[in-house]
Parts: C-alpha cells; structure tokens; sequence
C-alpha cells in the first residue's frame, strides 16, 4: 500500500493541474473569439450606457468604503484585458506606477499597453498563481472574470490569491452577474452563496444593479432615459456589485 500512495498522488495532482491549465487555455480561446464583437464597442448605446452606469457605480463605492482618494494606494486588477479600468482608476487619482493588470490573454495585454499611462504595469499571468507580493495591495478588483472560469477549483484559487495579495484592511471590489445565460456556454452565473464560499472569513456586501444587457441593447438606441428607469427595479438588474473585506 505504501508503494502506491506516492504515485497515486502524484498522478492526481498533475491531472488537476492538467485540469487547470486546460481551463485557462479555454479562457484564452472563448476571448479570442469575443475579440471585436461590435457589442462592446463604445459606438453602441448599450455598451456605453452599461459601462458608464457600473463607472458611477463603483465610484460611489470606492467613495463610502474610504476610497475617495485614490493617490498613494496600491491597486490590482484580476482580468484586466484591454485596459478600460485601469485607465479609469489612473482618471480617478491612482498613480500610475500604483497600478497593476493581470491577464491571460497577450492581445489584451497589448492594447491595455497602447493605452494605458506609462508606468502601469501589465503582466500576462495567471489569476490562480500571481507573481505579486503577499498583503500588498489596498484595492482588488475583479470585473466579470469569476463568471467566465467555469471550473471551480479555478475560481477557487483565484478567489484565495486576490486575499493572499491584499492587505488586511484592504477591499475587493466585485462586479460580475449572478443571472444563468442560456446563449453563452463559456460563462456561469455566480451568486451570493457561491461567493461567500470563496470568501470565507470575510464580510461581503452586494447589490444588484446593470439592467439585463438584452433589454438594454433593445431599449438604448430608443430611450436612454427608459433604461435608466427600469435599473432601478432590482428584478430586472443581473449583476452583483459589491465589496468583500477581510474580518
């Protein structure tokens, strides 16, 4: 029995990692393919007013929990793609040489290095294994990442390397939907039990907010104000905005 405990183990642990890796390479894949996709472009009204709502969002956020300055703060962002809120933080007072963005995916990784400010920094990495110091960053943020790992040893991993890298009275920052999508099978809804499991030991607060992107991309060409009324009726909203803070 003794024999076979060492090889056992070690033919288990490199099949998980096996398993991880070809998550990741599916990640890659499913985003080479959204790459260009004209809904997420800033020509159509749905994409920015749905951009443009979740910014306001996080700003009153980051304003409640003690982050209406962000100069001097250490601030990482998991699935950064192509820079958006990296930009958006650096506009919002972060010092560049503060910023950090992680991705899977190097063509994203390149456009975040046309347009971001210089002293940004940019790794191709991954989430689950990050090349960062331990209790090192006031502010991690994750925007729609967790719901496209579909495996969840992947989510669970990381979801422990975003704590391992923030300080103990550091936040996360969470946007992602918590609504199944029938039309997408690279991605899976996540929800509040779920993301209490990931943070064990943490204080997690979510609201839901961003009106369902199908309703707004059949509504924003037409009546911007509409959309505006309608997101305010919690039913209707798909995505989990919130902050998760070690205890």
């Amino acid at each position: 029995m003794r024999g076979t405990v060492g090889p056992i183990s070690s033919r288990l642990a490199t099949a998980h990692v096996n398993d991880l890796v070809s998550e990741q390479d599916r990640i890659r894949a499913a985003f080479a393919i959204r790459h260009g996709d004209p809904r997420y472009s800033w020509s159509d009204p749905a994409y920015t007013f749905m951009i443009q709502s979740i910014e306001r969002r996080v700003l009153g956020l980051l304003s409640r929990n003690g982050f209406s300055s962000l100069s001097g703060k250490r601030i990482l962002e998991i699935g950064c793609g192509s820079g958006h809120w990296l930009r958006g933080l650096v506009q919002w007072g972060a010092d560049p040489s503060d910023v950090v963005g992680v991705d899977l995916v190097p063509s994203r990784l390149r456009d975040a290095k046309r347009r971001c400010a210089n002293g940004v920094r940019l790794s191709c990495g991954d989430g689950a294994a990050l090349a960062l110091r331990s209790s090192w960053f006031d502010l991690v943020l994750q925007i729609t990442v967790f719901t496209s790992i579909l495996s969840a040893d992947l989510r669970r991993q990381v979801a422990l390397e975003m704590l391992r890298v923030l300080k103990p009275d550091g936040l996360i920052v969470w946007y992602d939907f918590h609504v199944k999508s029938p039309w997408n099978p690279n991605v899976r809804a996540i929800g509040k039990r779920e993301i209490r499991e990931l943070f064990p030991d943490c204080t997690v607060s979510l609201r839901r907010m961003t009106l369902a992107p199908p309703v707004t991309r059949m509504l924003a060409r037409r009546s911007r104000l509409l959309c505006v009324v309608l997101e305010q009726m919690s039913l209707l909203c798909t995505h989990y905005l919130g902050v998760i803070r070690k205890r």
